[in-house]
């Protein structure tokens, strides 16, 4: 694996997410139908952008979900 193919795997992270919707992490990798490992890469790589979110619901379930900054 290398950066490009992490980066590749990011963007296709990156679009799914962009629906606007609360994803679990087996409903994303299903959607993406990317491995744990490259999903995993790429979910980091966005994180250490600051481009995804982790949210824990009441029942401690884990959801992503896209980080959108508005500057005004």
């Amino acid at each position: 694996m290398d950066k490009y193919t992490i980066g590749k795997n990011a963007g296709i992270v990156w679009n799914t997410l962009n629906d606007g919707k609360r994803w679990a992490y087996e409903d994303l990798k299903k959607a993406t139908e990317l491995s744990d490992r490259d999903l995993n890469a790429a979910i980091g790589w966005l994180a250490r952008e600051d481009k995804i979110l982790f949210e824990t619901d009441q029942n401690d379930s884990d959801y992503l979900c896209l980080f959108v900054n508005l500057y005004y």
